[in-house]
């Protein structure tokens, strides 16, 4: 095995290790309970035992039948509460920990830059935090007081049937550990084999949501049969997982019962020969009595249970050691985060003035990115040209606090952009990106933001000056339409308008555009220039990365990073 996958398995430990952390008082109690309601299985088959005895050999018992019935009973009872008090901490210690583990995780990726990804698609993510998290929940609940009733049950139950039985009790001793050695040997097994079919869950939501994403290109290009062959070899790959899954579990429970009924079966053998007088030896000083023999006859299953319950949450830790593996996976994925919190506060104070000094970016791939020096003062409008890779969109995503520079300095309205001031300048900023996006309400709700700012003539200007009004006419249901999260009913151009109009609305005084006129005809990015410009003549400080030479030579200067490569 490589070194690489028992390094990825130990962070999975240690992973897994930290989310029992949070909740280790209530699983040790949940274990607790759980393990003396097994154990009162003992003083119940023995109530059992006597009664049966007593009306086998017509002699009278401890007690009669009805004291023996209401103390069955009253056990039987009391086992019930114990193990549903442990059930119910047990689920709300799980569900504390996974809430915890979520939100902690969806706090994490609230900080990762929108502009610079990492290596895990937002589908791998969101299946992660919604669906395998849950997966988690099962081996908090079941695994810690399974392997407590396993180290408990099993020697109790060992040393009483020694105390009546020495053979029961060799029978049992040589039955019981070959579960665990086999059990072992298959957990290894599983555990892989869970790492791959959460893999295979995450690319089929990756692969299903990028395709979601890319329909109406799909479909121009003649590609759906092509998408449709992805999906079957994507849906068979899990299928196969899935199924290697299914059999080793399969597998872990035809050892476990195989071992078990052996044990079980030669128990039931010994104490049946013994009664009837066939075999003289094996109980201490007087033959095996018949309510001695019930009794190792109740007992016998009960050694095995623990074991059984052991093998069943043993498939769960493996679920749930794929899933810490996940976790740790993206915890150390090579993203970039972004500054500060990402919290709503009240804006930057100070004239919007930006510089940068020695300003450099180092890629997750070693890549090394100097920007040169400039300042841009408040109203001005700047271009960033240069080639395709060559950092513009790099650039303003360090504009906007949106990544921290491997080194250099920014400074925005006066302060240092860092931790402490980046979500106050965000306040402040505006930005408009080449995939326009768009939250599941209504396109007013997407133009304003916020309902407390509600401003009907505001919205109808900025949608004018943007030229976007004739858009937002020709919707179905107008201000009041659901575009989706892609903008389904407006084209790619459209989308932009309707940004611009967004960003006009806002009246934001800082404005940074990520090639707004890309892949644009001619007409329609003449019209998203012009609603730019209409930023601009509003005093709004203007940063376009850019491609296009027209809208580049109306601002008022440019910096070329190609040029400075």
């Amino acid at each position: 095995m490589s070194d690489l996958t028992e390094s990825r398995k130990a962070r999975a430990d240690a992973r897994l290790a930290t989310m029992l952390a949070l909740v280790c008082r209530q699983l040790s109690l949940v274990s607790l309970l759980s393990a003396i309601a097994s154990l009162l299985w003992i003083p119940q088959a023995g109530t059992v035992a006597v009664l049966l005895s007593a009306l086998i050999s017509g002699e009278p018992g401890l007690f009669g039948p009805w004291i023996a019935s209401g103390l069955f009973l009253a056990i039987g009872i009391l086992r019930a509460a114990l193990s549903w008090t442990a059930g119910g901490i047990a689920f709300t210690a799980s569900d504390r920990a996974i809430s915890r583990e979520r939100a902690k995780l969806l706090a994490a990726q609230s900080r990762r830059s929108p502009v610079i990804a990492g290596q895990h698609s937002s589908a791998e993510i969101a299946s992660l935090a919604a669906d395998k998290l849950d997966l988690v929940a099962a081996y908090l609940t079941r695994y810690a007081p399974a392997m407590a009733r396993t180290r408990i049950v099993p020697l109790a139950v060992l040393v009483v049937a020694f105390s009546l039985s020495w053979v029961v009790g060799i029978i049992l001793l040589a039955a019981g550990p070959l579960i665990p050695v086999f059990m072992a040997l298959v957990g290894l097994a599983a555990r892989d084999a869970s790492e791959r079919q959460m893999q295979e869950v995450g690319s089929m939501n990756a692969l299903l949501l990028e395709r979601i994403r890319a329909l109406t290109d799909l479909r121009l290009l003649d590609a759906t049969r092509r998408t449709l062959e992805d999906f079957e070899a994507a849906a068979d790959r899990l299928r196969r997982e899935t199924m290697e899954v299914l059999r080793i579990a399969f597998l872990s429970s035809a050892v476990l019962e195989f071992f078990s009924a052996i044990g079980v079966a030669l128990v039931a053998v010994y104490v049946g020969f013994a009664l009837i007088g066939e075999l003289n030896f094996g109980a201490w000083a007087t033959p095996l009595t018949v309510g001695e023999g019930i009794f190792l006859l109740l007992l016998a299953p009960d050694f095995f249970q623990p074991l059984r319950d052991l093998a069943s949450a043993w498939h769960d830790k493996a679920a749930a050691s794929a899933v810490a593996g996940e976790i740790a996976d993206l915890e150390n994925d090579p993203s970039v985060d972004i500054l500060g919190e990402g919290t709503a506060c009240p804006p930057l104070p100070g004239p919007a003035v930006i510089a940068t000094n020695a300003l450099v970016w180092v890629t997750p791939s070693g890549r090394r990115i100097e920007f040169p020096d400039m300042a841009v003062e408040p109203g001005r409008t700047l271009a960033i040209t240069g080639p395709s890779g060559s950092g513009k969109t790099t650039l303003l995503a360090l504009l906007a606090g949106l990544a921290e520079p491997s080194d250099g300095l920014i400074e925005v309205a006066g302060d240092r952009l860092d931790d402490r001031t980046a979500d106050a300048w965000r306040a402040r900023l505006t930005w408009i990106g080449q995939t326009p996006h768009f939250s599941n309400e209504s396109l007013r709700a997407n133009l304003i933001l916020s309902a407390a700012r509600r401003d009907d003539a505001r919205l109808k200007d900025a949608l004018v000056q943007a030229s976007a009004d004739g858009i937002v006419s020709a919707l179905p249901r107008g201000l009041d339409t659901r575009l989706g999260e892609t903008g389904h009913g407006v084209s790619g151009g459209e989308a932009r308008r309707l940004m611009v109009a967004r960003a006009l609305y806002s009246h934001a005084d800082i404005v940074l555009a990520d090639e707004p006129t890309a892949d644009l005809d001619p007409e329609t990015a003449q019209a998203v220039g012009e609603g730019l410009l209409a930023l601009a003549a509003r005093g709004a400080t203007l940063i376009v990365a850019t491609h296009d030479v027209d809208l580049a030579a109306r601002l008022d200067s440019v910096v070329d990073l190609g040029a400075t490569r």
